[in-house]
């Protein structure tokens, strides 16, 4: 609220610019008696570019009009039945207006309070009456506003009919269609017995009599719908034409002319924000009319109907680029046309080819679809930036590679070129630029291998490089620092990975026996080594199983990471060292050693076939398709055995605000919801492998034969016992 307060103080120039910012579009009465909510709300947040942040536009959208009624509710009295009505005109007014478009609220909001906040600054930092910025009547900028507003209205008015125009017209396409098929159905009753021919082609006869009728009546009503909305952007045009006359020809010019007579000692010509906005406000509301005019065309492209639209279309789309043209060149201040953006994809060779200034036009990789892009104009940050938001890869066209180069370690780029024009087309910049390197792939399966050589170009090229440059080997460390960085980033953890965990993966790297981090602080590990060479008795290599492991955190265990509960990076050796001086029950999860993505429980419990010796189990490694069926936390809820994660905390502390709560067992329909619980057998179990292992096969059998039970009608099941 501090800033309305300040904003209430201003005075000439600046207070007739204040003033000025509010009209039908947002009432200066709503700005004085919410000026404490407006103000306190997160506009700045809310990025106008991106539609899928309309849903938090649409909340504060909400939430002003809930304001506006609220303060209407409160008012009392003969004085306060007057303003009661009014602030209940504008909370429907308001609602009406950005319902469709709630970022255009927000839109709104934010160009309001940073211009208050710009004017207020300049008044506090004015060392003079004479540095205000335009010099204008009243008259003049209520004039330019009012006709302002007027022509939002008439640009939204077109667009709405613009959108009536084609749902009309799609429906006429599917009735069109119809009466096609009717047609086709009634050729092809020549093929049938002459009684059932009769009947069938009276009835449809009649149909196709009554839809030839409608499609006559609804060609006429669309061609007047495309004759009224021409004549209306008729009418919007000559006004934009009009309001530019004003703004170009007659502010523009008198500010020039106060420039000049400043050069001579005069007073300051003023800032030139007031002209910018009204000239940006005209480019958007030109922009929006010739695509609208687009649009029209399309539609009549689409299906043509003879009349007189065609030529005013003609006659619409040489207005609005004259008005356009006018605009651009009449004034440098809003030279606001923007460039186009062209994507390539380009090999490693090509690239280097580019960085050479060598002639490499029309060369490249592969085609792109949906490869050209119009730079949008971001107001907030004053950039221009370009979304490739359909864009995809038709084609590749590889290299040979070279020596036991697989396809997911073969790099291209894509290249992006861009043309623009400053001062008329007095100087015209061609720029290019390249993206980071890609890899591309064909399926699914060779995404970590791709990964892999992405993560190791990101971290170890160096600047300036030639592309794509990388060393074959770089020193444990440095991949220590780049492996952590990676875990974190997609498990989206705090937790990284710490001294015992790079001890671990270097363990697993290097097939040693050390426990001292120091040995490895000199070592270096190459490319081979991280994603070439499988590791030793495994038919993986490396990074695919720490690859393995971040895709199993991200999608089903980050919780229990950032808790803590998961030690992950131990060998068996390890885990059974630390288990076996704990209670029995007591247990821990790793990583498995053996398969890619696998998580193991190892507990300590005892011997079924000794008699007072104890040992550790391993269950077999659970995998994402496990965790997909019974989630971690319920799993180990399920075995009663287990009782400490390690060191000594009870499970139920750990885990149970992750379970599932459990199912009623009166269903409404007769049946009983089916439930699958993890069991585990120890005494002489044939589960039990070797080295202490068990598969949970049988045990998903035995639950998938109580799935079956449950299914049946409750009625049923109790009956079957019976007999």
């Amino acid at each position: 609220m501090a800033l309305w307060i300040q904003a209430q103080q201003l005075q000439g120039d600046a207070l007739l610019q204040m003033q000025s910012l509010y009209g039908q579009h947002f009432p200066i009465e709503v700005r004085h008696y919410l000026a404490q909510w407006l103000e306190a709300q997160p506009w700045d947040a809310i990025d106008l570019e991106n539609q899928q942040e309309e849903f938090k536009a649409k909340r504060l959208l909400d939430g002003l009009i809930q304001e506006l009624q609220k303060k209407a509710e409160h008012q009392m009295g003969e004085d306060g039945f007057l303003l009661k009505i009014k602030l209940g005109h504008y909370a429907t007014q308001l609602k009406s207006s950005y319902d469709p478009c709630p970022l255009e609220l927000v839109r709104c909001v934010k160009h309001i309070l940073y211009t208050e906040q710009r004017l207020v600054q300049e008044a506090s930092n004015a060392s003079s009456p004479g540095s205000g910025p335009v010099d204008g009547t009243p008259q003049k900028y209520q004039q330019i506003n009012q006709t302002f507003e007027e022509l939002r209205v008439m640009t939204q008015d077109t667009e709405n009919d613009l959108r009536k125009l084609q749902h009309s017209q799609e429906y006429f396409i599917i009735q069109y269609q119809e009466s096609l098929r009717i047609q086709a159905q009634l050729s092809s009753l020549a093929s049938i017995p002459p009684a059932e021919r009769v009947q069938r082609e009276s009835g449809l006869q009649s149909r196709k009599s009554t839809l030839e009728v409608w499609l006559t009546r609804e060609a006429n009503t669309l061609q007047k719908y495309r004759q009224e909305l021409a004549e209306k952007h008729q009418r919007t045009l000559a006004l934009l034409r009009k309001q530019q006359t004003v703004i170009i020809d007659d502010e523009l010019i008198q500010w020039k002319r106060r420039q000049q007579l400043a050069g001579n000692g005069g007073p300051s010509e003023g800032g030139l924000d007031i002209l910018q906005a009204w000239c940006e406000k005209l480019a958007d509301m030109i922009w929006q009319n010739r695509q609208q005019i687009r649009r029209v065309e399309h539609l009549t492209q689409q299906l043509p109907i003879p009349g007189p639209t065609e030529e005013l279309l003609t006659e619409l789309n040489a207005t609005v680029t004259d008005i356009i043209s006018a605009l651009v060149t009449s004034t440098f201040i809003i030279e606001k046309q923007p460039p186009q953006v062209k994507a390539t994809i380009i090999s490693e060779q090509q690239a280097k080819a580019l960085l050479k200034n060598e002639n490499t036009r029309n060369d490249s990789s592969g085609e792109i679809l949906n490869n050209n892009c119009v730079m949008e104009y971001h107001q907030t940050t004053g950039t221009l930036s370009a979304h490739f938001r359909t864009m995809s890869l038709k084609r590749i066209k590889r290299s040979d590679r070279r020596g036991a180069e697989s396809v997911t370690e073969e790099k291209f780029t894509v290249l992006f070129e861009s043309q623009f024009s400053v001062g008329g087309n007095e100087l015209v910049f061609h720029v290019k630029t390249l993206s980071l390197p890609v890899v591309v792939i064909v399926h699914g399966s060779q995404d970590n291998n791709a990964t892999a050589t992405v993560l190791w170009d990101n971290a170890f090229s160096e600047p300036g490089r030639v592309p794509f440059v990388v060393p074959d080997k770089v020193l444990w460390p440095q991949l220590c620092e780049a492996l952590n960085m990676k875990y974190k980033s997609e498990v989206q953890s705090d937790r990284g990975l710490s001294e015992d965990n790079l001890v671990f993966l270097a363990q697993k790297a290097f097939s040693s026996s050390s426990n001292n981090p120091e040995d490895y602080c000199n070592m270096t590990i190459s490319w081979s080594q991280f994603n070439r060479e499988s590791l030793p008795g495994r038919n993986f290599t490396f990074w695919q199983w720490f690859d393995g492991v971040i895709e199993l955190m991200k999608k089903h265990l980050k919780s229990h990471w950032n808790d803590g509960a998961i030690l992950g990076f131990l060998n068996k050796q390890q885990a059974q060292d630390m288990l076996m001086s704990k209670p029995n029950g007591t247990f821990l999860l790793r990583f498995s050693d053996s398969e890619i993505g696998g998580i193991t429980i190892a507990w300590v419990a005892e011997n079924p076939n000794k008699a007072g010796e104890r040992m550790v189990w391993n269950l077999m490694p659970f995998t994402t398709k496990d965790f997909s069926i019974r989630s971690l936390a319920d799993r180990i809820s399920d075995l009663n055995h287990l009782l400490f994660l390690y060191p000594n905390q009870p499970k139920e502390e750990v885990f149970s605000r992750y379970c599932t709560p459990p199912n009623s067992k009166a269903v409404g329909d007769g049946y009983v919801k089916p439930e699958i619980k993890q069991v585990v057998k120890v005494e002489n179990d044939p589960m039990l492998d070797t080295e202490g292992e068990f598969d949970l096969e049988e045990t998903m059998d035995m639950a998938r034969q109580v799935e079956e039970f449950l299914r049946q009608p409750m009625e049923t099941q109790w009956s079957g016992q019976q007999s």
